[in-house]
């Protein structure tokens, strides 16, 4: 078992989208120089986001956000800390899924009060066997001074500053109520050297760590050289302390008191806020508990005012001792008073440096000859964040090179020319060309690649996705050419398949197009996969080899990635078209009459 509950590396998952929690712990993390910030995720089951912006100092950080715990596990490993911030209602189903997600979670914290005991009760013992160690429920969590601080807990920034929980003292605190933790931090910091790891087990009747569970792991912990424990009225987990105290188990100092003492003046039983807080029976009650834990050699003041003065007294013996020894006070980042949230985001290129560079390489690395690198290493870099291979971006290149041009009948070409005539700039002619691009000019290229990958992920033969397209009122897109057929091939589209051959480790969404085209040929001879189907689905056959996910593609897909190697090579032919025009000296363009259809008929008036 580990000897420390936390430490500077520790991260974790966040449930629930709180934020102003997550924003102490980050500020937190931000004051006592943390190099990585300690909240990797947040779930938001129900948000459409990706991410959500924090403060991490005087500058912005972006923590993503997935809508299930089993999504974030699997994007951030290393996260072993849930923080379950879920409702009373909802608390229960998401800590039993973290448990159930093999070895990931070290440590669960339920905020939740009120889960019902029946299940909190199969909560904590299914978190035992898992070797999961669950803080709460009913709980403001725990801390490791200068390592790792759940949520809310030790309050404001001034406030843990004073409480000395900005780094680890030697002193190990186990508490069940959270305010009280907070305000026994300020007492020990007050009369001694701070805490070295503290734990607000949580104030339901049934909670997961307990306190014996919590002090032997803290006699194992070197930084911790005494305890103090902080029990109150009801329950009989004080008990299984004093066992661990005479049969040696725990040897380091402990200074304990049960609060609730006045409840013997009272006639009735009573209930003292948490759930757990009311004694049973006379072994539950504070006197009682106090009275044994006294006679165990356990340090135990006369009374709860008399409690800083036990904890100097503790502490000094300690230090006379050599147990305690001096600590040296860190230097901590401030945190500006006032700070600015960031309107836009850039995560592909920095121009702040002496060299601009993409996605984290100097310019002068991706572009001069020598450096052996070309245009499809520069696009995988600003469009994907990923450096390619050489296979890839020279498909990319290939794919670039195949599309630039289809000559001037073609709308984009036409609408370029047409501008150009009209005595407009480059870029304006450039623009009223690429406008034309969308679903009937260019968007075969996604749609291919959507609607193949449909049918290949689906296992649909070629006969049920031709069915399919039927159904859904669409053409295929990618099949059928004007003037091409099986006996007078597209040279392009045989040059990429031919690359593809070669080239790519496999071709799964070709080899099953590949079907499909023998069957719609068999139909009709120039119903062939054409030059745009063709690299809509290499595409997708590109990405799987280089080890995106299904839904990574469908999302490039969606987004019109692919459209956008069609606008990038096209945008060559239409500069080329339009300093052609300006090159010939074109005049201003008039449509010829004879080419339209009139049949203007005259205007009815309405009554």
């Amino acid at each position: 078992m580990e000897n420390r509950l936390f430490t500077k590396d520790t991260q974790a998952i966040f449930w629930n989208n709180n934020k102003t929690a997550i924003q102490r712990m980050l500020d937190y993390d931000y004051t006592i120089g943390r190099e990585k910030p300690s909240v990797a995720a947040i779930v938001a089951p129900t948000s459409g986001n990706k991410f959500e912006k924090f403060f991490y100092g005087p500058d912005e950080i972006m923590v993503p956000l997935y809508t299930s715990t089993a999504e974030a596990v699997k994007e951030q490993p290393q996260a072993d800390v849930l923080l379950n911030f879920a409702s009373f209602r909802t608390a229960y189903d998401v800590t039993m899924e973290a448990i159930e997600i093999d070895g990931q979670f070290k440590t669960i914290m339920i905020t939740a009060e009120g889960i019902p005991e029946r299940l909190a009760r199969k909560m904590n013992q299914a978190a035992r066997d898992a070797g999961v160690t669950v803080i709460g429920p009913a709980t403001v969590g725990a801390i490791a001074p200068g390592a790792f601080k759940i949520a809310n807990i030790g309050g404001t920034i001034t406030n843990i500053i004073n409480s000395k929980l900005h780094r680890a003292g030697s002193c190990g605190l186990v508490t069940r109520s959270g305010g009280l933790f907070n305000e026994l931090s300020n007492i020990i910091a007050i009369n001694a050297d701070g805490i070295a790891e503290g734990v607000a087990i949580g104030g339901d009747r049934f909670v997961g760590s307990v306190f014996i569970d919590n002090l032997l792991r803290m006699e194992r912990n070197p930084d911790v050289k005494y305890m103090i424990l902080l029990g109150e009225v009801g329950g009989t987990e004080e008990y299984k302390v004093i066992e661990a105290v005479k049969d040696g188990r725990i040897k380091k100092p402990i200074i304990a008191w049960c609060i609730g003492t006045i409840a013997k003046h009272f006639s009735s039983g009573v209930q003292f806020g948490h759930a757990g807080a009311s004694a049973n029976a006379d072994a539950e009650t504070a006197a009682a508990k106090n009275k044994a834990m006294a006679e165990a050699g356990i340090y135990v003041p006369d009374s709860f005012n008399d409690l800083p003065a036990k904890i100097a007294e503790v502490y000094n013996k300690l230090r006379a001792e050599g147990v305690i020894g001096e600590i040296e006070e860190p230097e901590l980042r401030i945190i500006p008073k006032v700070r600015r949230p960031k309107h836009f985001i850039c995560t592909i290129s920095d121009d702040r440096g002496e060299e601009a560079t993409y996605a984290g390489f100097p310019i002068s690395s991706v572009a001069t000859p020598d450096t052996g690198k070309g245009i499809g290493d520069v696009i995988s870099l600003l469009w994907f964040k990923k450096q390619y291979p050489k296979w890839a971006t020279e498909f990319i290149e290939t794919v670039i090179k195949t599309v630039a041009d289809h000559g001037p009948a073609v709308s984009g070409a036409h609408n370029a020319k047409v501008t150009a005539r009209a005595g407009k700039s480059v870029v304006e002619s450039l623009v009223t060309g690429l406008l034309t691009i969308g679903p009937r000019f260019g968007g075969a290229i996604d749609g291919a690649a959507k609607y193949f990958k449909y049918a290949d992920d689906n296992d649909l033969t070629p006969a049920e996705f031709l069915s399919y397209m039927k159904k859904q009122g669409v053409p295929i897109p990618g099949i059928g050419h004007r003037i091409k057929s099986l006996k007078n091939p597209d040279l392009r589209v045989t040059g990429l398949m031919n690359y593809a051959a070669e080239h790519f480790p496999a071709t799964p969404l070709l080899d099953y197009a590949k079907t499909v085209e023998a069957l719609t040929t068999s139909k009709k001879e120039n119903l062939i996969l054409n030059v745009d189907g063709t690299i809509g689905i290499l595409m997708v056959d590109m990405w799987r080899a280089l080890g995106y996910s299904e839904e990574d593609i469908n999302e490039f897909i969606e987004s019109g990635t692919l459209n956008a190697f069609f606008i990038v090579g096209r945008s060559i032919g239409f500069i080329g078209h339009v300093l052609d025009e300006k090159r010939l000296a074109m005049p201003m363009y008039r449509h010829p009459m004879d080419d339209i259809l009139y049949d203007v008929q005259k205007a009815e008036p309405i009554a």
